[in-house]
């Protein structure tokens, strides 16, 4: 098993990122921080928040995420990276993609749009009721 709970796959990756982005293990100020929320007794007795802090950016991460430290130490890291991975390609990050194109989904539609799009459905709606056959009164 490697250094937290996760794939080697998965850690292997973020090893690689880390590395790509110049990011070193010596670079981050790793400290455990008792979690919050929902747990009960479990989370008052232990420290399963992760804070990292980069000292030469000074960007700064807290992760509860999951209910293992190890887990949420993984995902701080990814955190992190996300972010000094928008520091340094500004536009360019997958983050920032990602972002854009949640905004790009989200966006209202033009009025032109709307109408267009309803009149298909109305069209749509109009053939369906042709195709239904009307019950002739032969009987």
């Amino acid at each position: 098993m490697g250094f937290f709970a996760v794939s080697s796959a998965k850690e292997k990756l973020l090893r690689d990122r880390m590395e790509a982005l110049g990011l070193h293990e010596e670079d981050i100020d790793e400290s455990f921080i008792r979690s919050s929320g929902k747990g009960g007794q479990h989370v008052n007795k232990t420290s399963t928040c992760v804070y990292l802090r980069h000292i030469p950016t000074g960007i700064e991460v807290k992760c509860q995420k999951e209910r293992s430290q190890t887990m949420n130490r993984y995902h701080a890291r990814v955190l992190l990276l996300n972010k000094l991975d928008d520091l340094v390609r500004g536009r360019e990050s997958e983050e920032r993609k990602r972002i854009e194109k949640l905004k790009r989904q989200k966006r209202k539609r033009s009025k032109r749009a709307k109408e267009k799009m309803l009149a298909d459905k109305h069209m749509t709606g109009m053939k369906k009721k042709l195709r239904s056959r009307i019950p002739s009164d032969e009987a």
